[in-house]
């Protein structure tokens, strides 16, 4: 299991309907891309890291190693907006403006990945996928998602294990044998991939299924409270946003 499937199943929010973490965690994404990014996303960006450090319970070192994968394109994607390429001082010089909009930039992209975390590291994919159905979507499909799901986590054991034997015969002690060894592991995985899944559907039709894969769903019911919670608090930071708009500008 990932890390942060882990922390999902864990977590403080682990019994609150998705609804309710959707609420919050989607809302503060889409105020940090619709509000300026000064200082509305700075806003939200402070208060995401406050809910999820506080209320969520999330371990700082964990969400640290989930944030910086998508800081880093965050980061990646705000750097070229501070030269331009081509014009009369040269082939590669400095954008007039570039500092300013690679800031915005970096500022709405690094929030509203910390409103997807929130969400991501409080509601487990088990309780969201098969709640899908209600909401209209197509049962195949949520099928399909949810078998991908679970099976993942088979594929990813199972190239740690092959891994380990690797190493364990010498087998990453060169950069040939590395090359060989990664060629093994990719021709293997794929093989072991192949029978897990003939495997299942052999599983699958030997118990009778009928095109519906049905699960326990833990029961929950939409937090009345929770939701207005977090609705005022956008809506708290829709309205501080304003206020500091001017002043700040």
């Amino acid at each position: 299991m990932l890390p942060i499937d882990a922390a999902a199943h864990g977590s403080r929010w682990r019994r609150r309907h998705p609804v309710d973490k959707a609420v919050l965690g989607l809302g503060l994404t889409v105020l940090a891309i619709s509000l300026p990014p000064w200082p509305g996303a700075a806003l939200v960006l402070v208060a995401a890291l406050t809910v999820l450090l506080g209320p969520a319970g999330v371990p700082g070192r964990r969400l640290w190693r989930a944030y910086r994968v998508p800081l880093g394109f965050c980061v990646t994607g705000a750097l070229p907006l501070l030269v331009q390429v081509g014009g009369p001082d040269g082939f590669l010089t400095a954008a007039d403006g570039g500092a300013v909009r690679a800031g915005g930039l970096l500022l709405r992209t690094s929030a509203a990945s910390l409103g997807v975390l929130l969400f991501a590291f409080t509601t487990p994919m088990s309780d969201l996928l098969p709640r899908l159905v209600r909401a209209g979507v197509p049962a195949p499909v949520v099928d399909v998602a949810l078998v991908t799901y679970r099976m993942s986590f088979l594929l990813l054991d199972s190239v740690r294990r092959i891994r380990q034997a690797q190493a364990a015969r010498l087998g990453h002690t060169t950069r040939a044998a590395a090359w060989r060894s990664l060629g093994g592991l990719g021709a293997t995985a794929f093989v072991r991939a192949f029978d897990r899944a003939a495997r299942l559907q052999s599983g699958l039709a030997g118990r009778g299924y009928d095109g519906t894969l049905r699960v326990l769903v833990p029961e929950a019911r939409v937090s009345v409270p929770f939701t207005a919670a977090s609705v005022a608090l956008l809506a708290a930071l829709a309205a501080l946003t304003l206020v500091l708009e001017g002043p700040l500008s």
